[in-house]
């Protein structure tokens, strides 16, 4: 299969710059120094591993199956009522996978994560695509993306062209909320950034899955014990998840009105022994997909997902 020109795919030049991989590099080190600070993860040491433990299985197929189908109707209808292909943005995109299929159905998409190893490792996906993609990489923290954004922007045009519209129609934040020091204060990046009637796509880890899994597997000591940290180091599970209560405040706060909530993997996890249906992936991904939806099924999702609009 032929690769994408290197025309085809927007090359952000300065993602590589010296200063950008020094500021990678102050992350690591006030990590490494502020041991018990709270910092925004960055997954540069761990990509192979966040690659094949996240999306090396069935867990990964039912996670994009189900975003898929809830990101791909709403954009369909939004694009059609606009008359115009989406101007879509992607923070802390990790591999970008829902970002690179909607830049495929003709929107313009910018692709942001802080670590380098991920994002190289969406552009391998997205060169395997023989089509033209409109896509636009950043490799920075979310807080510095909105100066990024502008400065690109006034770069692009004279006093005799018009601006170029630096909002988004659509602004995705998946797995993100979890591994940010503050993630309350996202809101406020999503606010200036959005479009007015535009939507936000959250997903993120659901603490009330960790409980009810541990409870299903009998690990009671674990439960017990209000000390526990999981190992960050290699470990996928977030030490400080976001409540579905606690995002809604937020998304209540910022004036968003939810259109649309599913649950991602609702019970395909809580099955030790795997039996009938369950050795069917095929049978598995219709199932969760049928039940991501219905009360009270997707409030048991590993990771919930909330579309909202202002």
């Amino acid at each position: 299969m032929q690769t994408i020109p290197q025309n085809a795919i927007h090359q952000d030049t300065a993602t590589y710059d010296d200063s950008s991989i020094d500021s990678v590099g102050k992350i690591a080190q006030q990590e490494t120094v502020q041991q018990d600070a709270r910092t925004d993860r960055n997954f540069d040491a761990i990509a192979d591993h966040f690659e094949k433990k996240v999306y090396g299985g069935l867990k990964g197929e039912i996670r994009l199956a189900v975003l898929r189908r809830d990101i791909f109707e709403y954009c369909a209808q939004m694009s059609e009522s606009l008359g115009r292909p989406l101007r879509v943005l992607d923070v802390g995109a990790g591999l970008a996978q829902i970002a690179i299929e909607l830049a495929t159905q003709g929107h313009t998409v910018v692709i942001n994560d802080i670590s380098a190893n991920m994002l190289e490792k969406a552009k391998a996906g997205a060169e395997q695509i023989d089509e033209d993609l409109d896509i636009t990489w950043y490799v920075c923290p979310y807080q510095g993306l909105e100066d990024r954004l502008i400065k690109d922007s006034e770069q692009e045009h004279t006093d005799n062209t018009i601006a170029k519209e630096t909002k988004f129609d659509l602004i995705m934040s998946h797995a993100l909320l979890e591994w940010l020091a503050e993630p309350a204060l996202v809101m406020e990046f999503f606010d200036r950034q959005l479009m007015d009637h535009g939507v936000l796509s959250l997903c993120f880890y659901n603490p009330a899955s960790f409980d009810y899994r541990n409870l299903i597997m009998g690990n009671f000591n674990l439960l017990d014990n209000t000390e526990y940290k999981a190992d960050n180091k290699k470990s996928l599970t977030p030490n400080y998840p976001v409540a579905k209560e606690e995002v809604e405040s937020w998304l209540a706060t910022h004036d968003y009105r939810t259109v649309k909530t599913s649950g991602l993997r609702v019970f395909h996890d809580y099955a030790p022994l795997k039996r009938g249906g369950h050795n069917d992936p095929d049978a598995v991904i219709r199932m969760e997909l049928r039940y991501s939806q219905l009360e009270p099924y997707k409030w048991l999702g590993r990771y919930l997902h909330i579309m909202a609009t202002r």
